[in-house]
């Protein structure tokens, strides 16, 4: 990675991943949205529909992101890309405003400011969430950005017995190519070392492949029990609880070390919160929004909030955090649309989430897709975010 010279501000920003090794491991055998798991399509019954895919097998090791990006570091990598707040990226929607969508309004743009100074989070509270409004080309800019960029310091480190690597990056302004060329609409990774959107594989495997046993877990929270077990038993498959928020910060709560997530729970219970200058009482929330639904089919469908990364406490095998509830994960793994869907649109894979769900998002067989650039969806779905990955190796300088 190279650091070109630019006259705008750069914004630094700081990103800690975790190693994930065992280079070849095998992969898992699911069914799509099917609580179960093989250890090959071969034991899947005959004329299952949809057919059967094997995910999470990953030669080489990696490392990949312990939390989510969040809006705190989208905004100075807007402020860095688009310094002077044109948005000619198309990074920035005004779906995204506070001043039109108070509870969900992440990011907010100010046009007299100075240069490098025109996009703001919402309200405090939104910098330490995990941005919410993101397609695939965004996510991608985001990485070549980081690639471009030049690495000030690394540190390794363990922590909780996961080993852990912290990168401070200052951003680069160059951001639509890079590790991807973004005028190819199925762009890949064009470089063998540098930051990445993880693919389907890598954030399958560290979401939920455990090295010790060589199996999967159910959830990134804890292993549960798949009901196609033998041992199978509805009552001690243990699915994680939803998390509790402080209505004002969105900071979790309720952490103790039990399966957790931001998520609707088997009880019902889901995550919420709400910025203050939202709030229209202590324990209620503006239901104003873009779209002119009335308060009750507002509510209707917005209700869960996304938590403070990281909060939850809860590790994969691997020792991410939030790969299980908060925002559903884009990945850079292309594929086919589905059945019956013409046209030319890229599609992607996504994974993990989601706060606004139950726990079904949250198995490994939960095989999301979308078109990669979404444009209704980025609209109404304020859950969309990604995570950051490294493969090859980095260094400080780079």
């Amino acid at each position: 990675m190279a650091a070109a010279g630019h006259a705008a501000p750069r914004g630094t920003v700081t990103v800690s991943t975790v190693s994930v090794g065992s280079p070849g491991n095998p992969a898992i055998s699911i069914v799509p949205f099917t609580d179960a798991a093989y250890t090959s399509c071969s034991q899947v019954p005959s004329g299952t529909k949809p057919p059967c895919q094997s995910i999470g097998a990953v030669k080489y090791p990696y490392e990949i992101g312990e939390l989510e990006v969040t809006v705190g570091q989208w905004v100075t990598f807007l402020n860095t890309v688009d310094p002077k707040g044109r948005n000619p990226y198309r990074l920035y929607d005004g779906y995204v405003d506070p001043r039109a969508w108070p509870q969900y309004g992440q990011v907010a743009l100010v046009t007299k400011a100075a240069s490098g100074k025109h996009y703001r989070a919402g309200s405090p509270e939104w910098l330490d969430k995990p941005y919410g409004f993101a397609d695939f080309p965004a996510a991608a800019r985001f990485a070549n950005s980081l690639y471009n960029g030049t690495v000030l310091s690394k540190a390794s480190g363990t922590t909780n017995g996961f080993s852990v690597t912290t990168y401070k990056v200052r951003l680069s302004p160059r951001s639509s190519t890079g590790m991807y060329d973004l005028k190819n609409p199925s762009a890949k990774r064009d470089r063998k070392s540098g930051f990445v959107i993880p693919s389907q594989n890598e954030w399958v495997k560290a979401a939920y492949y455990d090295r010790s046993t060589t199996s999967y877990w159910k959830y990134p929270t804890n292993p549960g029990t798949f009901g196609n077990a033998p041992d199978y038993n509805a009552a001690t498959a243990v699915e994680p609880l939803a998390t509790q928020l402080d209505y004002t910060t969105g900071d979790v709560t309720n952490a103790n070390g039990s399966p957790l997530a931001s998520l609707i729970d088997a009880n019902g219970n889901y995550p919420k919160w709400c910025p203050k200058a939202a709030q229209t009482s202590p324990t209620t929330c503006s239901t104003e929004n873009p779209f002119g639904l009335s308060a009750t089919a507002y509510q209707d469908v917005y209700k869960a909030g996304l938590s403070t990364v990281g909060q939850a406490l809860v590790r994969s095998p691997w020792g991410t955090l939030d790969q299980g509830g908060n925002a559903v994960e884009w990945t850079d793994t292309i594929t086919a649309p589905p059945a019956g869907v013409q046209g030319k649109r890229v599609w992607r894979r996504l994974h993990g989430g989601v706060s606004n769900s139950t726990s079904y998002q949250l198995w490994p067989s939960a095989v999301g897709l979308q078109p990669q650039d979404n444009a209704f969806y980025d609209h109404v779905y304020p859950w969309l975010g990604f995570r950051i990955g490294v493969i090859g190796s980095l260094s400080k300088g780079d």
